[in-house]
């Protein structure tokens, strides 16, 4: 009876893998296995507009005024500034919607292994641009906020 019952589980988690693809997998990236600071400059070819150009007034920021805290200062992907990584890694699952080249990829994970406010849902908008997903924006279910309405000012150079 035993290997019925294996059979069983696998069949019903299988589907469950098949919704994850390559949308899914561009917002992975992310996550695991480390995560991964979504306005860091190397990962810039990974976004297109309007994302991008909060993350270049970022940038502007951070350079016209070193000393003060840039308008990004937390993990969009995350809606936190501090985590735990393995229960992030643990808690992390994804799905994805896709429309022609469009998708949305809604990521739900735990940043702490215990407490209700560390609960997070986050959907992840892409296009497709030369045959491969990237993030156009990335919004807070649990906090009610969208990455690209956050203002930034670059600040003056001094």
């Amino acid at each position: 009876m035993k290997p019925i019952v294996l059979a069983v589980a696998f069949s019903l988690a299988v589907p469950a893998a098949a919704l994850a693809g390559p949308a899914s997998n561009a917002v992975k990236f992310f996550y695991v296995p480390e995560v991964k600071f979504e306005a860091d400059a190397k990962y810039r070819d990974r976004f297109t507009e309007p994302v991008t150009r909060l993350f270049d007034l970022n940038d502007q920021a951070q350079k016209n005024r070193p000393d003060e805290v840039p308008c990004i200062d937390f993990a969009p992907g995350l809606d936190a500034q501090d985590y735990d990584e393995k229960t992030v890694a643990k808690t992390l699952k994804l799905s994805e919607a896709v429309d022609g080249e469009r998708a949305e990829v809604t990521v739900t994970f735990n940043l702490f292994p215990e407490g209700d406010d560390s609960k997070r849902e986050m959907v992840w908008s892409l296009r497709k641009v030369d045959g491969k997903w990237k993030v156009a924006d990335i919004a807070s279910k649990s906090s009610g906020w969208t990455l690209s309405a956050l203002e930034c000012m670059p600040g003056s150079a001094e």
